[in-house]
């Protein structure tokens, strides 16, 4: 609805997620998949995260099946040890 005697000027409106990385990414994988890529869900591996003396956060140790996570917590060399599926 105008009112009488106002004039409206419309303004650009930012296009928030359609701009930047996301969508730059987003375009490229479309790209790729009309040029006949496959579209193939990443590798997914069990990492073995825990806490060390040396690191009492806990963080990375190695991934299950190059290291042991039951000899670690055993020798106490590691504890609060859990097993985590990450894309590799």
């Amino acid at each position: 609805m105008r009112r009488a005697g106002r004039s409206a000027t419309l303004l650009p409106v930012p296009k928030g997620y359609a701009e930047g990385p996301a969508a730059e990414e987003a375009e490229r994988r479309r790209e790729e998949l009309a040029a006949g890529g496959v579209d193939r869900p990443p590798e997914i591996r069990l990492a073995v995260e825990g806490c060390t003396p040396d690191e009492p956060e806990r963080h990375f140790l190695g991934w299950e099946g190059e290291v042991d996570p039951d000899e670690l917590f055993a020798s106490g060399r590691a504890w609060g040890i859990r097993l985590v599926r990450r894309s590799v």
